[in-house]
């Protein structure tokens, strides 16, 4: 289950990545917009301030952050799907994914897919998290491990950013794909580590949900105290470097004929 209130955190952070995906899609007037895995919204709805004329859709698997996405209104649809079952329709100018598809098994094959099934000139972008190899994933899984859950942990989910485009090279699209690596400095503050606080947002939502409460509250107090290690506390601070892979692709154009 996802909880809105806990991925929230580090709000700042985790968005600017969406932001700096979304700088490189360079279209005026889209007819439509699709954000697949939208969470709680608050990025789907940046987009529709881009693209007022565009209609806008979010799409979550998760009920609680659809729940959360449509609350307040306003003209962006959201709604419960999964990214596995999503095909594009003859409208849908810009296809965003942001934070996603390291969730999903198999997401090389949706992204040639929808490559060939986006209407010709238009624009897939995807975000991933590339910090699989960090301390703070090392850790989880020999903990994971050792506690029995290690099936609720991946060890490499995700492609390099070469891997990416010559897959979209390959069904014909446009392809620019860089990774940046960001320096969060994230405040030390109460008795948590700042890194744990962050990792049950996302990487260890499907390791409680796998065990028993003892048994989560003991694997949290182990990791916690082995982050503090890891990422020491400078200046009331810890240094948390995180890699991220981005793609934009834009579809290819029929080819005109010549007589």
């Amino acid at each position: 289950m996802w909880d809105p209130a806990v991925y929230r955190r580090f709000g700042a952070e985790r968005s600017r990545p969406f932001f700096d995906l979304t700088s490189r899609i360079l279209v005026e007037s889209p007819r439509a917009v699709v954000d697949l895995g939208c969470g709680p919204g608050e990025l789907t709805r940046t987009l529709a301030e881009r693209w007022p004329a565009a209609r806008v859709t979010g799409i979550d698997s998760s009920p609680e952050m659809i729940d959360k996405a449509t609350g307040p209104g306003g003209p962006v649809r959201f709604q419960l799907g999964d990214v596995r079952d999503w095909r594009p329709g003859p409208e849908v100018d810009v296809l965003i994914t942001n934070a996603t598809l390291q969730w999903v098994d198999g997401h090389r094959d949706l992204l040639a897919r929808w490559a060939v099934e986006l209407p010709p000139g238009a624009w897939l972008a995807m975000q991933v998290p590339g910090n699989f190899d960090a301390p703070s994933h090392r850790l989880l899984r020999r903990l994971a491990a050792a506690y029995q859950v290690a099936h609720t942990t991946r060890e490499a989910p995700v492609d390099d950013p070469g891997g990416y485009a010559e897959l979209l090279l390959a069904a014909g699209a446009r392809v620019d794909a860089w990774e940046t690596t960001y320096l969060h400095l994230l405040p030390a503050e109460g008795d948590e580590h700042p890194v744990l606080r962050w990792m049950e947002g996302t990487a260890l939502r499907p390791v409680k949900a796998a065990l028993d409460e003892n048994a989560w509250q003991s694997l949290r107090a182990d990791l916690g105290r082995e982050l503090a290690t890891a990422y020491p506390v400078a200046h009331g601070h810890v240094a948390f470097p995180f890699r991220r892979i981005f793609v934009v692709a834009r579809t290819a154009r029929p080819t005109r004929r010549t007589e």
